[in-house]
């Protein structure tokens, strides 16, 4: 007799984890841009929504490949309506998973949605411009004694003490003028959010703004510009993703 052939079990691999992009609408085009590590993209739909997803490379890295292609397939997407941009490497274990989280939060996502429909981010920032010592040093009585006193009895610890509170003087009126411009901003937006700053950077902000307000606000960042370029160094970046104001957190993302 012959023996019988051993019998063997095969199982369906297990579906692989998904990178995610962003979530939007249902009725979106896939973008054709490729995504990170040159994945084809996607959509996932259900419960009148659409997660962008790509397969999910083994190792992830912040490569400036990776993060342009991230990028761009978001810039595809915001094209076409309202985004909910998903941070780099945001990941879902799986389809199904992924889609249970989009019915789950389905009413949250769409609310969401429907907060930046229209609209875009910019984001203004604001860094101490050096050098403006000699307007800051008329205006300033205490300072203009003290490079008095310097200059009459030159040594290096009195001229490292007028080079510190030119430094804390020229910090402070480049302080001044961030307010101002923040002043002068935010009521042209429908929602500001500040972000961190620092001894060179000492204005950070984020404007959501209607899509038809961008020129208007731009032509406003320009005027503030002028009014402190001796004092503050502005600069505009966008328009964004709405990252700053949108809150996909209950969302399909495993961070």
């Amino acid at each position: 007799m012959t023996a019988p052939a051993p019998t063997t079990t095969t199982s369906s691999p297990a579906p692989a984890a998904l990178y995610v992009y962003g979530i939007t609408p249902a009725g979106v085009r896939a973008p054709r841009s490729p995504g990170v590590d040159g994945a084809p993209v996607r959509l996932l739909t259900g419960s009148g929504l659409s997660a962008a997803v790509s397969d999910a490379p083994v190792r992830i890295r912040p490569r400036r490949r990776d993060l342009l292609a991230h990028q761009a397939v978001l810039d595809e997407l915001a094209a076409q309506g309202p985004l909910l941009p998903m941070r780099f490497a945001v990941l879902s274990p799986r389809p199904d998973t992924l889609l249970s989280q989009l019915r789950a939060d389905a009413t949250h996502l769409s609310r969401q949605l429907d907060d930046v429909r229209g609209c875009v981010e910019l984001n203004v920032k604001g860094t101490v411009v050096p050098g403006h010592f000699a307007d800051l040093v008329r205006r300033d009585e205490k300072l203009r004694n003290l490079a008095l006193r310097t200059r009459r009895r030159p040594d290096y610890e009195a001229n490292v003490r007028l080079g510190e509170a030119l430094a804390h003087g020229v910090r402070r009126e480049a302080r001044r003028a961030a307010r101002d411009v923040l002043e002068h901003l935010t009521p042209l937006a429908l929602r500001t959010v500040r972000g961190t700053t620092d001894d060179e950077q000492v204005l950070s902000a984020s404007f959501l703004l209607r899509s038809a307000d961008e020129r208007p606000f731009r032509q406003a960042v320009d005027a503030r510009a002028r009014e402190c370029g001796g004092r503050l160094a502005l600069s505009v970046t966008g328009p964004l993703p709405c990252y700053s104001f949108v809150d996909p957190s209950p969302a399909p993302a495993g961070r």
